[in-house]
C-alpha cells in the first residue's frame, strides 16, 4: 500500500530538487517508492483516499529534500559519508542542530508517547515478575511450622516461605507451564493485533484481563483460604488468566514503541559541536528498545518487594503489591491515547501466509519451499496469472500480491536466528527452580532464598544506560562495528560462564551441606550449607549481561526486518522461543533431584558454548548484509509511517 505527499522544495535547501514534485511513499516501508512500484500516475487517488478515510493515525514525513543529495542537513548521505561518518540515534540532541530546518529537526525527536508506553511496560513487568518470582516457594514448600499462617516463616530462622507444599517437581511443572503459556500465547496476541484489533486495542484488552487475574491470585493467598486447603484452584485459574493477559500485551508493546520512531531513512545531521553525523533508523530503534528493555527490568525489580513480603508478612501481600502497581497501566494508556501513532490491523495475514506456502508446495514441491530463491516466485499472483491460474481454485482465491511473497521471505530470514534463543533462555532463568532451591540450601541469614534473582534485573538496570549512552556510542565513534551477530555471540559466551558458576556453586553446596549430595530436604543441624547465599550473584548477573546482548538485539532484528503488517507476529515468534525453552525444561524437570543438580548447569553451559560457535559460523554473513544495507538509505528504512503532528490525515 502506498500514499502520496506533495511537498515543495526550496532552492536554498536542496541543490538537486528544483520543482515541486509529487512523491509516492511506500506505506509498508515509510520510505520513498524508489522502485516505482506504484508510479505517480498509477491509482494514486484510490490509494490516497483509502488512507485518508481509514483509521490510520499517521501522516507522511518524507520530504523531497530528505530524498536528494546536497549540502544541507536532512539529505541522504553519500557513499563516502556512509563509510566515514558515525551513526547516531534520533532523539533530544536533534534539537541542537539544523536551526534553519525547524520541521526536519522536530521530525528527528523521539515523541514522549514512546516513553509513556515504556511506563506501561514497566507496570506490566512489575506485575509479571513480582508475582511469578514467588511462585516457586508458594507451590513447592509447605506452610512453615510456627509461622503466621500466611506463608511467612518464624522470624530469626533459616526457614523459607511456603504455602501449598507440592514439592520441587510440581513447582517446576506449574511455573514452567505458566512461562510456556506467557511466551506462547503472544503468537495469538500478535496475530490478533496484526489482523483484527490493532496493537493499542490489544494492549487495552490484555490489561483488563490481567486486572482480573490479580484479584483472583490475591484471594488464593488469603490465610484462611490456604489454611482450608482451597488455595490451589483459584491460584491455578489466576496463573492461566495472567498468562493470557501477558500473551495479549507482550507482543504489542515493543512494536508500538518502534512505531513512534520518527527516523525512517538515513539522513545527514550536524550536531551542536559541529560534528557531521548520520541519523540512522536502525540505531534509533536500537536505542529505543534499550530504553524499553531498561523499563522491563525496572519492573522486574519488583520481585525484591514481593520476596520480602512473602518472607516477612505472607503471600497475600506479595500478590497484592504488584496488583497495585498494575493500576499504572490503564492510567498511562488513557494519558497517551491521543498522542500515539496507531497503525491499523492489516487483514488476514496468517491465512494468506498459509495459502502462499500451499501454493509454493503445489507448484514447486516441498523441496522448492525449502530451497527458496526463484521457487518462491511461483506463488506470485503475476506468475499465477501468466500460467492461467491455479487448478481447482476459484477466482479470487489468491488475495495477496507479489510484494506479500517477498514479505514472507523477509520474515523467514528474520526468524532463522531466533531458533537458538531457547538454549540461551534455559541459561537465563530456565533453571530458576533449581537456583531457588540452591539458595534455600545455603545460609541466608534472613534473606529470602528467591531474593538473589533480582540481581538479574539490577544488573540490567545499571548496564543498559552504560551501554546505550556510553559504550555503544563510544564504539561507533571509534569506528568499531559491534554488529548484531557479534553482540549475540558474545552474549552466548557470557551465558556459558554463568552456567559454569552455577555448576561450581552446586558442587560446593553438596560438599559442605550437612546432608552431602542430598541437600534439598536436609534437616541435619542447621539444614543448610555454610556458603552464603550472596555467592549466587554472578549466577544471575552474567546471564543478565547476556540478555542485553541477545534479547535486545533479537528484538531489534525482529522489528527492523519484519514487514509492517507482520511485526507483531514476528516479535511474538521471538518471545515464543522462551516458551520452547520452558517446554524443554519441563521435559527434563523430573531429573531435577538430588544428587543430580550439577548436571543441568553443565549441559546447558555446553549447549550455549556450542550455540555461540554455530551462530558465528552460519550467521556472521548477516552482519555483511547489514553493512551492505547501509550503503543505500532506502535499505535502512524502518517500516511504519511517522506522524510528527499526531493528527489524522
Amino acid at each position: 500500500m502506498l500514499f502520496i505527499s506533495t511537498v515543495s522544495s526550496d532552492d536554498n535547501h536542496s541543490s538537486c530538487a528544483t520543482a515541486t514534485p509529487t512523491i509516492a511513499t511506500d506505506f509498508e516501508t515509510g520510505g520513498p517508492d524508489v522502485k516505482n512500484v506504484l508510479g505517480p500516475d498509477d491509482h494514486l487517488n484510490e490509494k490516497h483516499s483509502q488512507l485518508s478515510g481509514g483509521e490510520i493515525d499517521v501522516v507522511n514525513a518524507v520530504t523531497v529534500d530528505a530524498l536528494t543529495y546536497g549540502d544541507e542537513d536532512g539529505r541522504l548521505p553519500t557513499e563516502e559519508e556512509r563509510a566515514t561518518l558515525r551513526l547516531v540515534a534520533g532523539g533530544p540532541d536533534m534539537a541542537q542542530s539544523a536551526s534553519d530546518w525547524p520541521d526536519f529537526r522536530s521530525l528527528r525527536k523521539i515523541p514522549w508517547a514512546a516513553y509513556i508506553i515504556c511506563l506501561v511496560e514497566f507496570a506490566e513487568r512489575a506485575s509479571y515478575y513480582g508475582c511469578s518470582g514467588v511462585f516457586t516457594n508458594f507451590i513447592q514448600r509447605p506452610l512453615p511450622a510456627g509461622g503466621n499462617g500466611a506463608g511467612a516463616p518464624p522470624a530469626g530462622t533459616q526457614e523459607t516461605a511456603g504455602a501449598l507444599g507440592l514439592g520441587l517437581i510440581a513447582a517446576t511443572g506449574i511455573v514452567k507451564t505458566f512461562q510456556f503459556l506467557a511466551y506462547a500465547l503472544p503468537i495469538l496476541g500478535g496475530i490478533l493485533a496484526d489482523t483484527k484489533w490493532g496493537r493499542f486495542k490489544t494492549i487495552c484488552i490484555g490489561t483488563a484481563i490481567g486486572a482480573v487475574a490479580h484479584i483472583i491470585m490475591t484471594i488464593s493467598a488469603i490465610p484462611s483460604v490456604i489454611g482450608a486447603g482451597h488455595a490451589i484452584a483459584p491460584f491455578i485459574i489466576s496463573v492461566l488468566v495472567l498468562a493470557l493477559a501477558t500473551g495479549l500485551i507482550k507482543p504489542c508493546i515493543a512494536p508500538i514503541i518502534g512505531d513512534q520512531s520518527p527516523v525512517k531513512v538515513q539522513s545527514i545531521m550536524t550536531l551542536k559541536t559541529g560534528e557531521k553525523v548520520i541519523v540512522d533508523p536502525g540505531t534509533t530503534i536500537q536505542s529505543m528498545l534499550m530504553i524499553y528493555y531498561w523499563a522491563v527490568n525496572v519492573g522486574a525489580f519488583m520481585q525484591v518487594a514481593t520476596s520480602y513480603a512473602e518472607k516477612r508478612i505472607g503471600f497475600w501481600l506479595a500478590y497484592l503489591v504488584p496488583g497495585i502497581v498494575y493500576i499504572i497501566m490503564p492510567i498511562a494508556l488513557v494519558i497517551v491515547y491521543k498522542r500515539l501513532i496507531k497503525l491499523p490491523p492489516q487483514g488476514s495475514v496468517v491465512l494468506d501466509t498459509i495459502n502462499v506456502i500451499r501454493t509454493i508446495i503445489s507448484r514447486a514441491g516441498v523441496s522448492g519451499l525449502v530451497k527458496g530463491g526463484e521457487n518462491w516466485d511461483t506463488a506470485r499472483p503475476s506468475n499465477i496469472a501468466a500460467a492461467g491460474g491455479l487448478p481447482n481454485k476459484p477466482a479470487g482465491w489468491v488475495k495477496w500480491d507479489d510484494d506479500f511473497v517477498d514479505e514472507i521471505k523477509r520474515t523467514i530470514k528474520a526468524c532463522r536466528l531466533f531458533l537458538f534463543i531457547p538454549i540461551f533462555a534455559m541459561a537465563d532463568g530456565g533453571l530458576d527452580t533449581i537456583t531457588n532451591n540452591q539458595g534455600a540450601s545455603m545460609t541466608t541469614n534472613g534473606a529470602p532464598n528467591d531474593l538473589l534473582g533480582n540481581f538479574n534485573s539490577l544488573t540490567i538496570i545499571v548496564a543498559v544506560p552504560i551501554l546505550n549512552f556510553g559504550v555503544y556510542p563510544w564504539l561507533r565513534k571509534m569506528g568499531i562495528n559491534f554488529s548484531p551477530i557479534k553482540r549475540i555471540v558474545l552474549g552466548f559466551v557470557i551465558a556459558t560462564l554463568g552456567m559454569v558458576v552455577g555448576a561450581i556453586l552446586q558442587w560446593q553446596v553438596y560438599e559442605t551441606s550437612p546432608c552431602g549430595f542430598f541437600a534439598t530436604e536436609c534437616t541435619v543441624g542447621t539444614g543448610v550449607s555454610p556458603i552464603a547465599i550472596w555467592t549466587q550473584i554472578p549466577l544471575y548477573s552474567l546471564p543478565a549481561l547476556a540478555e542485553i546482548l541477545i534479547n535486545v538485539t533479537s528484538y531489534e532484528i525482529a522489528y527492523t526486518r519484519a514487514p509492517q503488517r507482520m511485526k507483531g507476529l514476528v516479535f511474538a515468534i521471538v518471545l515464543s522461543m522462551n516458551a520452547l525453552s520452558s517446554a524443554l525444561t519441563l521435559i527434563v524437570s523430573p531429573s531435577f533431584v538430588d544428587p543430580k543438580l550439577i548436571w543441568p548447569f553443565v549441559g546447558i553451559g555446553a549447549a550455549n558454548l556450542l550455540s555461540a560457535v554455530c551462530i558465528w559460523i552460519f550467521f556472521r554473513k548477516m552482519d555483511d548484509d547489514e553493512a551492505s544495507a547501509g550503503l543505500i538509505g532506502k535499505d535502512r528504512v524502518i517500516e511504519g509511517i511517522v506522524g510528527p503532528d499526531h493528527e489524522k490525515k
